[in-house]
């Protein structure tokens, strides 16, 4: 009788709650039998589609209101985070998907604005405050025909919001910063403030409490549930084991265990549904974690394994057979039909700042980040600096005689090789940008070119002081040819190497992002390319299968090689041997001693040095954008392309599947 009359009032407010919030856009999201398998590579032929892979989630029905806060919530392993990406749109491409997702009743796809997903890890900008890393989100995710004044104007209100205004102006902070910044739980609510700036209709939070304590989680969600109602947004969090003080600000809990739902109804209900299935709560125990511990069984005792799995199979049962499971399926259904019945396009298409912006926002951004990190370009400078300090002093003054043929060739190919390979110094850098990008492009914050040309943007002038001014003084204390064009070629084609070599290690961050496998991976390729480039072994004694063909001709070293020699040699003339007095030029040089390309000139290296720039940006770009389309390939994971089937029948709109 008190489900009764619970639900008899349930469905009165639910109803007009959502023709309330539908007029304001409100987002009702409902699913009905969701399954999800992961495909298994590798299966033998004989085996049936329909039995290849794991499945993961098993026929799962469920409902989402605006203005309310669902937790999805089950041990470790029950299909939790499977569940929330699921209902985001955000399964891998490897997984096959059934059952029938709809949005106010319907089957439409989320427009940018009308979703936000706060991941488990808070990848911020360490280096930038509070107040910086929301407003150039802000400048990011908002249209340009909104005035910049007011996109300020929404992160501040937007920071009060979420009770960040003590700590505006503190700097996020990070294992990789020397400031002490913010603590974990506002980390986390900057990480819910960058997502919340276009007031999205959905929010999934995956673990929002994760790695906090009792208070912190407490403030984090207390800060979502005053934002929900007044918002009408509809709150959707995968959380493992929630403080009591936090579980009672979730109206609607589904209870998950082996992919299959134990339980879904308002929170309020579970402790009576549990008690009358047989696992009452005991007194002074929170109530989440007598759920968790009835169907754990992850550490039961090798005597009684198969408790928690009688214990499952009692509450499966007790809930397909319970009021609530049939309650819950008349929700969905009612749901459905409130959304059919309205003609209001409910998911408007949504707009945000254009490519010219992003490029211009992302260039300060990353400019500032790359200024504040001392990792990123200032420690690497002091290292040039020394470095160039000690090739000055052991070449100095190299002079033209015999000798100096063999040290000026050293030098320069120690400024080539050597000097170009330490830039993978700043490979731990660029792994904490591809984790931002990730979150970013999650949510559709800006296109993949936008980031792209940014970076290599706000890096020139980084890159143009670092071979610079290290450059200079190994130029200088050396002796090579005193002529402003000789010196500035000498830079320009040293700040090309660094620029490319960059582009490189980019490539590989984005691939393996694991800073040591990162820079053993970026220190291997470089290493192959120094090998062929034809100084160590000179290009017609190199092997022609793989050394010579295609090494010694996609290696970037020898076009470094080859500009820095003829920019030095051309124009030099030394004597044949240390006492007789005939003279050798230098273009005979470096046609027979170092056997190097004489029929074009430095700019044609210099050129080609350009281009590799571009193509290894373009690689760079097309890992990003395909990458993960391909990973599965690479994984032996299946096909490439999702898999997604809908009920098409539970709705008469023929439009997109969420």
């Amino acid at each position: 009788m008190v489900m009764d009359e619970y639900y008899d009032g349930e469905r009165e407010m639910t109803s007009t709650k959502l023709q309330t919030y539908r007029e304001n856009g409100g987002v009702s999201l409902t699913w009905k039998d969701l399954s999800v398998k992961v495909v298994v590579g590798g299966a033998p032929p004989e085996v049936k589609e329909k039995e290849k892979g794991r499945a993961i989630l098993k026929g799962i029905t469920g409902y989402a209101l605006p203005g309310e806060l669902l937790a999805i919530m089950g041990p470790s392993g029950s299909g939790k985070s499977t569940l929330l990406d699921a209902l985001a749109g955000r399964l891998n491409s490897n997984t096959r998907q059934a059952g029938e997702i709809l949005i106010n009743g319907r089957k439409e796809t989320l427009a940018f604005g009308t979703s936000a997903y706060v991941t488990q890890d808070d990848a911020l900008m360490t280096t930038l405050t509070v107040r910086e890393a929301i407003t150039y989100s802000a400048m990011l995710q908002l249209p340009d025909a909104m005035p910049a004044s007011e996109k300020k104007r929404r992160a501040e209100t937007t920071i009060r919001e979420m009770g960040l205004q003590d700590c505006i102006d503190t700097r996020i902070g990070g294992s990789w910063s020397a400031a002490k910044g913010l603590s974990g739980g506002q980390k986390r609510r900057v990480s819910i403030c960058i997502e919340i700036l276009m007031r999205p209709k959905l929010l999934f939070l995956d673990e929002p409490t994760s790695g906090l304590d009792s208070a912190a989680s407490y403030h984090v969600m207390k800060r979502i549930a005053h934002l929900a109602r007044p918002e009408g947004m509809t709150v959707i969090a995968s959380i493992h084991q929630p403080a009591a003080e936090v579980f009672q600000l979730f109206h609607n809990l589904s209870l998950l265990c082996s992919g299959t739902t134990l339980y879904f109804g308002p929170a309020s209900l579970a402790q009576q549904f549990f008690a009358s299935a047989g696992f009452p709560c005991p007194p002074q125990r929170n109530p989440s974690d007598h759920y968790l511990r009835t169907v754990n069984k992850d550490f039961d005792e090798q005597d009684s394994t198969t408790a928690a799995e009688e214990n499952i199979e009692i509450l499966v049962k007790s809930y397909q057979s319970s009021e609530i499971s049939q309650q819950t399926e008349q929700q969905v259904a009612g749901i459905c039909q409130l959304g059919r019945a309205s003609r209001r396009r409910t998911v408007q298409k949504g707009s945000q700042a254009s490519f010219v912006t992003q490029c211009s926002v992302l260039t300060r951004r990353s400019f500032v980040n790359m200024y504040r990190d001392l990792g990123y370009y200032w420690l690497r400078f002091a290292i040039y600096l020394g470095l160039c300090f000690c090739v000055g002093t052991v070449f100095y003054d190299v002079g033209h005689d015999f000798g100096s043929i063999q040290a000026r060739g050293s030098m320069l190919l120690f400024v080539a090789a050597f000097l170009t390979f330490m830039t993978i110094g700043g490979f731990p850098s660029f792994v904490e940008d591809m984790k931002i990008f990730g979150r970013e492009r999650l949510n559709g914050h800006y296109e993949v070119g936008s980031f792209v040309l940014s970076h290599a943007l706000s890096s020139i002038p980084y890159l143009i002081i670092v071979s610079l001014i290290p450059g200079a003084v190994a130029y200088l204390l050396v002796g090579l040819q005193r002529t402003p064009q000789h010196f500035a070629f000498f830079t320009t084609l040293l700040f090309l190497c660094m620029l490319l070599v960059e582009s490189l290690m980019m490539i590989v961050a984005s691939i393996v992002p694991n800073y040591l496998m990162g820079i053993m991976t970026g220190a291997g390729i470089q290493g192959l390319m120094i090998l062929s480039a034809g100084f160590f072994r000179l290009p017609h004694d190199l092997p022609n299968w793989f050394w010579k063909y295609p090494m010694y001709h996609v290696a970037f070293h020898k076009y470094a090689n080859q500009g820095f020699y003829k920019n030095e040699f051309v124009g030099l003339e030394f004597p044949r041997t240390n006492n007789a007095g005939t003279t050798i030029d230098g273009e005979e040089i470096l046609r027979y001693v170092w056997e190097m390309e004489t029929g074009y000139s430095k700019w044609v290296d210099l050129g080609v040095l350009t281009g590799m720039v571009v193509v290894y940006r373009a690689v760079f770009w097309g890992v990003l954008k395909f990458g993960e389309k391909i990973k599965p390939i690479l994984r032996g994971g299946g096909s490439a392309k999702r898999a997604t089937t809908v009920d098409v029948d539970a709705c008469s709109d023929g439009e997109n599947a969420v």
